[in-house]
């Protein structure tokens, strides 16, 4: 197995970037000329290895004086080098910089014996997180000083020096180490690229098999949060930091110092993906005390960080180095963009990582904090918005050297994601990894070279839904569904035009005509028999009426046909009170299109931007997208989806409360309870019996398979004993909704497009109203606001239930109602009135706040159904 070789640097790079010899991984800088291939690799020459062999045979057979010889050649050669030391020969620095890293004793005698001289706190303390210009240092200027400053405190090694003049060319020198190819792409983040980034001990010449050392274990710990405590306290106290100084710097010099330090026993190995063995307590202090220490302490953290990132890995990842990984990823001093260099290659080679290691990941995070959890989500959203759109251009490499580090944070966003999935409860809100910089951003081209593209390595936000806003998604949704009807419309045309007919314009539209004391017959003959024209533009007709659809009649149509569907002497669906929630209905019947109009109306609602007043629970919205596109195969099942007892709550939450009981009980099950895995239930005054399992009724429920029967009696209430009906109304829903958009979406955001969200902001309406005859500074109109602000939120709800037809507000927020206040001309003992068609509230000129308030708060609690008019 042969290994290509390394790219060579540009001609404006004086410096070679090489493995150290000593099998650490570390790189160093080397001067290209006057080397031979063996000194290069750190390796012995031909010459020396023949010595030492002779030197073996030589001291089986030679006597004591030429051992004496032999030692007297050593000093002679030890004094030799000192001298070149001295004189500043390269070669003989390098030479010491390998002996250093074999024994890492010598490094630590002379860090003691040379300890920093930092600057006073007074004037150095001002940190990377705030300041004016000239206290942030830029990450350039940072890089450039390193030499300089290891000259000032004498205690750095060697071979850790940087030379680059400015950030810009970090990106051109790409940490070579482990990135050898071109930076444009963010390669796959397979295990065949993972073994890419990383040189194999396979492909390795045989000489440095020998000199990979084996793993050694940790030291242990010398410094307890405690003493760290302690030490922070004498130094604000004193201004000397050198005991704060040597613990930084000593801790993230390496994979191995991070896990000595923050590793709670050195000594296991924490191989469990329930616990990481990382001490969280000991790392929040460390990091929220780094921002406020002195300049000199962040540098050399950020600079011992670089380090680890420089080194090449010779085989697979230990759980030390993930942890190593969890705890720098936590550093808050990348929240600045003087650092994003540094940043964006830790979450290239996080995101690089095998899928056994993400999930490692993934589980770990879920021990977090919800504030530091928070603080990582954050960090990791500011970092991609200032890439897209950095404050100051200057200060970031050129985003064409550098088109993987949006898609290396998005992929490290997605374990975050990931595991914040998997805690129940979520440690935050779904909502909180949206980016609303996207919504700035042609989302349009992003979902299109999604649906062109599909599993392709071309990155798209659309492979990560979950960053992107349901407003933006609102918009992919519109503009899609625009899209379609447009091309259905001109392929009507086309067909018109094609068969010599004249063309009408109503052929451009999905025409609903109904009788209102038929409505829904007659909306079920219309919807089925134009199923072809269901994507196009809806306009309703009432017949009998004048009018012309402007928005008004279709909403409406969708009011009037959903509240007539849902009431419970329809039989369609059942209303829970405990739950405020409808759900289907188990009755068996012959005919189930009237479920296929209901999927169809919320699906023309979505694709019409019409806000429906639905309670259905979130497990209906799951089942919905189960899956998010109708299967080719028409016997293939659909709306299933994994339901557990929480689903069940949200529907029947005295059941569900029931059945919980059943699995805390201590007591014997069986002689208890008596049960059977059979469930019965009351059809048309009959009652009947469902086997849960093959021979049910013969099976008792007891202590050890009680699990077993909640799960199977949630899955036939919520999935078997409906199927047929659900069916029918996924398949309805699907027939105007089709779309890869749906893809996109969680079960939770399908609910906010059907419904609207729940989140009210009353002074968002009061600043987004219209008035038809009064001024925003009328008196009347200065006391309803008063009055509405002053309502609790049951009351507010109502009052938007009264004037909208529902209490929920759009995706777009209180702005799109389009709510409107108009002045009625009625007297002031009338009450207000409301055309929800229109979101039109029409209010007398009431004279007092105390009549206005009383007038309004009885029109609002006693509105029957929609308040139409």
């Amino acid at each position: 197995m042969s290994s290509s070789p390394s790219p060579q640097p540009s001609a404006a790079t004086s410096d070679r970037l090489l493995p150290a010899a000593g099998g650490g991984g570390e790189r160093l800088f080397l001067p290209e000329g006057g080397m031979s291939e063996e000194e290069r690799l750190g390796l012995p020459s031909a010459e020396a290895v023949g010595s030492e062999r002779e030197k073996g045979a030589a001291e089986a057979a030679a006597a004591a004086d030429a051992e004496e010889e032999k030692e007297d050649e050593e000093e002679e050669e030890e004094v030799r080098q000192k001298k070149e030391e001295e004189e500043g020969k390269e070669e003989a620095e390098e030479g010491e910089t390998l002996k250093a890293k074999g024994g890492g004793k010598e490094v630590e005698e002379e860090t003691e014996k040379l300890p920093p001289q930092l600057t006073d706190p007074s004037t150095a303390s001002r940190g990377l997180e705030g300041g004016s210009k000239n206290d942030i240092s830029p990450f350039s200027n940072f890089i450039s000083t390193i030499s300089q400053t290891k000259e000032d405190t004498g205690n750095e090694n060697p071979s850790t020096q940087f030379v680059i003049e400015d950030i810009k060319n970090v990106t051109v020198y790409e940490f070579k180490t482990f990135n050898s190819e071109s930076a444009k792409e963010l390669p796959s983040l397979g295990h065949d690229v993972r073994q890419k980034q990383r040189t194999s001990v396979d492909v390795l010449p045989a000489e440095m098999k020998v000199s990979v050392p084996p793993e050694t274990p940790l030291p242990i710990q010398t410094k307890t949060v405690n003493d760290f405590r302690e030490d922070m306290e004498k130094a604000k106290l004193t201004g000397d930091w050198k005991a704060v100084y040597e613990f930084y710097s000593r801790t993230f010099n390496s994979f191995q110092d991070v896990n000595t330090a923050f590793k709670k026993y050195t000594d296991a190995s924490f191989n469990s993906i329930e616990d990481c063995g990382v001490d969280f307590e000991f790392v929040n202090v460390v990091y929220d005390t780094l921002p406020s220490a002195p300049q000199d302490i962040q540098k050399c953290v950020l600079k011992g960080i670089i380090n680890v990132l420089l080194q090449e890995w010779k085989g697979p990842r230990t759980k030390d180095d993930l942890r190593a990984y969890f705890v720098l990823l936590q550093n808050p001093l990348f929240s600045n963009t003087s650092t994003y260099v540094i940043y964006a290659h830790l979450l290239r080679q996080i995101a690089a990582l095998t899928e056994g290691d993400h999930h490692f990941l993934v589980h770990w995070l879920k021990k977090m904090s919800q504030k530091r959890f928070k603080q990582m989500i954050d960090r990791m959203l500011q970092f991609i918005s200032l890439r897209l759109f950095p404050a100051k251009p200057e200060e970031l490499p050129l985003i064409e050297k550098c088109t993987w580090w949006i898609p290396s944070a998005t992929k490290v966003l997605s374990l975050f994601n990931a595991s914040n999935s998997l805690a129940i409860p979520p440690i935050v809100p779904y909502m909180d990894f949206y980016n609303s910089t996207l919504d700035h951003i042609d989302l349009m081209e992003e979902y299109q070279n999604w649906q062109s593209y599909g599993n392709s390595n071309k990155f798209s936000f659309c492979q990560y839904p979950f960053i992107i806003s349901i407003a933006a998604k609102k918009i992919i949704i519109q503009r899609d569904s625009e899209q379609q009807m447009i091309n259905i419309a001109r392929q009507s045309l086309v067909d018109k035009v094609s068969r010599r007919q004249r063309p009408d314009m109503n052929m451009l539209f999905l025409n609903v005509k109904v009788r209102r004391m038929h409505l829904v017959s007659d909306s079920l003959d219309e919807l089925t028999r134009k199923r072809a024209d269901l994507k196009k533009k809806l306009k309703v007709t009432f017949v009998g009426e004048a009018g012309l659809d402007m928005g008004g009649l279709t909403k409406e149509w969708f009011l009037l046909l959903i509240r007539q569907i849902f009431h419970p002497d329809y039989g369609m669906f059942t209303y829970h009170k405990d739950s405020h929630c409808h759900w289907f209905s188990s009755l068996s019947c012959d005919n189930y299109s009237e479920f296929r109009l209901v999927g169809a109306l919320m699906g023309l609602a979505v694709y019409n931007s019409i806000t429906l007043d639905i309670r259905f629970p979130l497990c209906c919205y799951k089942k919905l997208l189960s899956p998010p596109i109708v299967p080719c195969d028409q016997s293939a099942p659909v709306g299933i989806c994994s339901v557990n007892i929480d689903d069940l709550r949200q529907v029947m939450p005295e059941l569900a409360h029931g059945l919980s009981e059943l699995l805390s009980y201590e007591g014997n099950v069986e002689e208890d309870f008596y049960s059977t895995f059979q469930v019965f239930q009351e059809e048309f005054g009959v009652i009947k019996t469902y086997s849960l399992k093959s021979g049910g009724d013969k099976i008792s429920v007891t202590n050890q398979n009680r699990k077993e029967y909640v799960q199977l009696y949630v899955d036939f209430l919520l999935n078997k004993s409906i199927y047929k009906q659900f069916a029918a109304f996924y398949y309805g829903f699907h027939s105007v909704c089709a779309s890869y958009a749906l893809m996109l979406l969680r079960p939770e955001e399908v609910e906010i497009l059907v419904c609207g969200s729940p989140e009210l902001d009353m002074h968002a309406l009061q600043k987004h109203t219209q008035y038809d005859g009064y001024q925003k500074n009328d008196l009347t109109i200065r006391y309803f606001w008063e009055v509405v602000l002053e309502f609790p939120l049951e009351l507010q709800k109502k009052l938007l239930h009264f004037a909208t037809g529902s209490d929920r507000v759009p995706v777009g927020g209180m702005a799109d109602l389009n709510f409107k206040i108009s002045k009625s001309e009625a007297s002031t003992n009338w009450l207000p009135i409301a055309h929800t068609c229109f979101n039109q509230l029409c209010l007398p000129p009431y004279k007092t706040k105390k009549e206005l308030k009383e007038k309004l708060t009885i029109g609002i609690s006693n509105a029957e159904g929609f308040g139409l008019e």
